[in-house]
């Protein structure tokens, strides 16, 4: 499966945005597609994640209430809603899909997409 990611941009803390994870392959729907970022200078990091199905979702500790994940299998589309930004949010964010387990650790994923830059003002 290969996978775009895009949405990202420039935006003031406080602000939202809407960042997608388009994939490519006729069995989207068998894979767990997760979101991670890394900041400049620090580890990349578990941001949500969600079961092929939809019916499952986590997001770290650090977004929870202020991020969310979803799917649209139709259109073989994971989303990622960030609102409530913080300067501290600032990364670039990668999606990745993988067909093996549910897990919010980076080594369960297989395959990446390229990452979409979101910069937050403050």
């Amino acid at each position: 499966v290969q996978l775009q990611a895009s949405g990202g941009g420039l935006v003031q803390a406080g602000g939202s945005l809407r960042l997608s994870c388009a994939a490519s392959g006729r069995t989207f729907s068998s894979y767990v597609v997760g979101w991670f970022r890394q900041a400049p200078g620090k580890e990349r990091e578990f941001v949500a994640t969600i079961s092929g199905s939809g019916g499952r979702t986590s997001s770290s500790d650090s977004v929870e209430g202020r991020f969310t994940i979803s799917r649209d299998n139709a259109k073989n589309t994971v989303y990622l809603q960030v609102n409530s930004l913080k300067p501290e949010d600032t990364a670039v964010y990668y999606c990745a899909a993988t067909s093996r387990n549910y897990g919010t650790s980076s080594h369960y994923y297989d395959y990446w997409g390229q990452g979409t830059l979101v910069t937050v003002s403050s």
